[in-house]
């Protein structure tokens, strides 16, 4: 027995032995291989992330973005395209290039973490999307009708303000988390359709005395339920069925309407309404955490700008010909302006803890007074006994009686 658990023991020493080993090296390995492949440019990086967070920045954007959407809608008059053909293309070319560039400048900036991006991916798209134009001849004939279409879809440069407005994208994340519910919805009414469909087929579809325009196959009933759960026309389909002399039709279509249009139309629409309240309550919220953050930052840097003057202070008193602190804080006082930040919103600076601080003041200046008091009664009563026992001392002794 001792044999084996000894080499039991052995074994479980080299095991343990070989995956620290192979855990050591492998830590070795990655902080080499992220040694190797780290960024040398941190500086001109941030510099390029503070460009692009800039609301400077976002403005120009905005306003390239609405000026395209501009040359897009000049694009579709025959008379302004036949006289400033070339102009719009330059203009074309320039904005071009100006995607293209925030494009790079975004990804130089974070290259793996880009592509993560839901709205750096719909970018991508959008660019590749403009640049097709320029792969097609349109002076060909057989491409031309090719060329056209692709020209349609630049209008989908207009979907670039989504990702530089907050509040876009907030509705966006919105209808995103809708999407589940509605498909739902919409699975629901879809089969309510294909009941009714079959329903109204076999009620109405008969190919001689029947409805065959509007019930005489699947298709066409699918079609008329679909006007009758938008409430478009349904009058004049009613009136079509009763002419035919269908006595239950009005049932039919009441009792459609109220399912699919009062229930699942509505439900659907009510989904999306709760859903983009709550994506706006959240913007809000984020919006009042922001003002909060900068507000708090501000704050700080003026405090830590204080101190440091009070620092600076401080070293200079001592290297002066001040006397005193208070005399250095009265000189520094006049080199002040009004228009000086103060931290305003400190605790002892507030206005209930001014309050409370003077009340407790007030309590404390009662009960000093009233240990006075004290103390002065407890000094005469000590006067009146130390008088006892003078007057007691100045007696003369009594005599002894019995003597």
């Amino acid at each position: 027995m001792e044999p084996t658990e000894s080499f039991h023991q052995r074994r479980l020493v080299s095991n343990l032995v070989v995956e620290n080993f192979k855990s050591s090296s492998d830590v070795q390995v990655k902080h080499a291989l992220f040694w190797q492949f780290r960024r040398r440019d941190t500086e001109f990086c941030a510099y390029i992330r503070r460009l692009l967070q800039n609301s400077l920045f976002n403005s120009i954007m905005i306003s390239i973005i609405s000026l395209n959407a501009v040359f897009l809608a000049m694009e579709t008059d025959y008379g302004i395209r036949f006289n400033s053909n070339d102009y719009l293309e330059l203009a074309d070319l320039i904005i071009m290039s100006i995607y293209t560039a925030e494009f790079l400048l975004k990804f130089y900036v974070d290259p793996l973490n880009y592509w993560r991006s839901g709205y750096n991916l719909f970018d991508v798209i959008i660019l590749l999307i403009a640049y097709l134009p320029y792969t097609i001849d349109k002076n060909d004939i057989k491409y031309y009708r090719t060329w056209r279409i692709v020209k349609g879809f630049q209008a989908l440069k207009i979907l670039k303000l989504i990702s530089y407005s907050r509040g876009m994208r907030s509705l966006m994340t919105a209808l995103g988390q809708t999407v589940k519910t509605v498909i739902y919805v919409l699975v629901l009414l879809f089969l309510l359709m294909f009941i009714f469909a079959i329903l109204g087929y076999g009620l109405y579809g008969d190919p001689e005395t029947g409805d065959r325009k509007n019930w005489g196959n699947l298709a066409s009933a699918f079609f008329t339920l679909f006007s009758l759960v938008t409430v478009d026309g349904w009058t004049d389909l009613q009136n079509e069925t009763d002419e035919r002399g269908f006595s239950s039709s009005k049932a039919f279509t009441i009792v459609f309407i109220l399912l699919g249009f009062f229930v699942f139309f509505n439900m659907s629409i009510g989904v999306v309404i709760i859903n983009i309240q709550d994506s706006t309550q959240n913007y809000e919220r984020e919006l009042k955490a922001e003002k909060h953050a900068a507000l708090q930052a501000n704050k700080q840097a003026i405090l830590q700008r204080q101190q440091e003057e009070v620092n600076m202070l401080m070293h200079q008193q001592k290297t002066s010909e001040y006397k005193t602190f208070s005399e250095l804080v009265e000189e520094f006082k006049k080199t002040l302006h009004h228009s000086d930040p103060m931290v305003l919103e400190d605790f002892c600076a507030s206005i209930p803890f001014i309050d409370l601080y003077l009340t407790s003041l007030n309590l404390q200046d009662n009960t000093i007074y009233r240990l006075q008091e004290l103390y002065y009664e407890l000094v005469g009563i000590l006067n009146t006994m130390l008088e006892d026992l003078g007057e007691k001392s100045m007696l003369p002794p009594e005599k002894d009686t019995k003597s």
